[in-house]
């Protein structure tokens, strides 16, 4: 790696090619059996094929009268065929049913009720039915050993109801990416700053998110800036799929976790274009993948939707699903530096037909007000020196998506 304190970022790395690198390591061959109940939002690992039939009985489809299909043929309302309520279907018998009930023997087909009339002891049909008409067959809705859901698959509540209709309880899922966050700054503390202290907030903010988007976290304490002292808490979580920390990750003199990361491994991006949050870092040591986040908590914000949340999506073999977006218009100028990607967190007002887009603060990473109190940020590409006013802007909502 190079001197970075004597280059200060001149040649920052293009978000895609960061990103592009990050990725390029093994998702996770772990898995684990994990029952329905907590299964919503796992990536199965393994084929999943129906324990039974469903429906396991041939059932009503209606609430009505179950028959014989040929004791109603010719039925109308002019000339119903008359028939007997009774305990069993037989010939000219007829049995009541209810939506779900299963079909009594003998009988092929269920009258709805709104098809019939009960008369002095007597039934009348004025619909004629078809054998299999208003009946759920066994397997109508899934056959035994029917294949559901292949490897890969992000499992849905609606999923959970259907494998648990089938009579499956557990299921085979793609482990968990395990991630460590790890805060560092000497002048981090948890409560009652003096001055020239700092309420640590990026342990609380980084771990939420990466449990949002699949991972299990361990937060860690603060580290000082000490280079030994980082060390030691590199090296404690190798056993983790990824090390995350938060702060000095620049060039000044107390940024020392890119050369201790350097010194066990590799640091393979040092510096992004984009902003806010350039002096983002990207390494590896050993199988460990370490995201060295920047210590403003805008920034390292910024930088955790766009390089944690992959990873760990890619690790634990989940669906990177589209950030949900919205429509706006932008009511103030938007400035950017040609080359760099920008994201500027924007207020939305109006109604979702008629939206306007106004920036909360165009730079101050520093600054988290302006992002907890956005309603989500607009991205300006690298091929763009800014956005008039006016133009009609796509709103990222990432906080809400997983």
């Amino acid at each position: 790696m190079s001197d970075v304190r004597e280059t200060g970022f001149k040649q920052r790395t293009r978000v895609a090619d960061a990103r592009e690198r990050l990725l390029d390591v093994d998702a996770l061959d772990r898995t684990e059996r994990v029952p329905l109940s907590v299964a919503d939002g796992r990536t199965l690992a393994e084929p999943i094929d129906a324990a039974r039939n469903v429906p396991h009985y041939p059932r009503a489809a209606m609430d009505g009268w179950a028959v014989r299909a040929e004791d109603t043929f010719g039925a109308s309302d002019r000339s119903p065929a008359v028939l007997r309520p009774a305990e069993s279907v037989g010939p000219n018998a007829a049995v009541r049913v209810h939506t779900g009930s299963e079909l009594p023997d003998g009988a092929d087909s269920v009258v709805m009720v709104e098809q019939t009339d009960e008369i002095a002891g007597e039934l009348e049909v004025f619909d004629a039915v078809a054998e299999g008409e208003n009946v759920a067959p066994v397997g109508e809705d899934v056959e035994n050993d029917q294949r559901l859901y292949d490897p890969g698959h992000q499992l849905r509540p609606s999923d959970l109801g259907l494998l648990k209709a089938t009579g499956i309880d557990t299921v085979e899922a793609v482990s968990h990416p395990e991630v460590a966050v790890v805060p560092t700054g000497e002048e981090l503390v948890q409560a009652d700053p003096e001055p020239g202290e700092v309420i640590e907030t990026n342990r609380f903010t980084v771990s939420r998110l990466a449990e949002r988007w699949g991972a299990n976290v361990k937060r860690r304490n603060i580290v000082t800036d000490d280079h030994e002292a980082l060390r030691v808490a590199v090296e404690r979580d190798l056993t983790r799929d990824v090390v995350v920390t938060t702060g000095g990750s620049s060039v000044g003199e107390r940024d020392l976790i890119p050369e201790v990361v350097e010194e066990l491994g590799e640091v393979f991006v040092h510096g992004v274009a984009l902003k806010p949050g350039h002096p983002v870092a990207l390494g590896r040591v050993e199988d460990t993948t370490v995201v060295m986040l920047p210590g403003y908590p805008v920034a390292a914000i910024v930088n955790a939707v766009q390089f944690l949340r992959p990873l760990i999506k890619h690790l634990g073999r989940m669906p990177r699903n589209p950030i949900p977006t919205r429509e706006a218009e932008l009511t103030r100028k938007i400035r950017s530096e040609p080359g760099v990607r920008t994201f500027v967190r924007v207020k939305l007002e109006g109604s979702d037909d008629e939206l306007d887009a106004t920036p909360t603060r165009a730079s101050g990473s520093g600054v988290l007000s302006s992002v907890a109190l956005a309603d989500g940020w607009v991205v300006v590409e690298e091929s763009r020196e800014g956005i008039p006013k006016g133009e009609t802007v796509t709103v990222e909502d990432w906080e809400y998506n997983a």
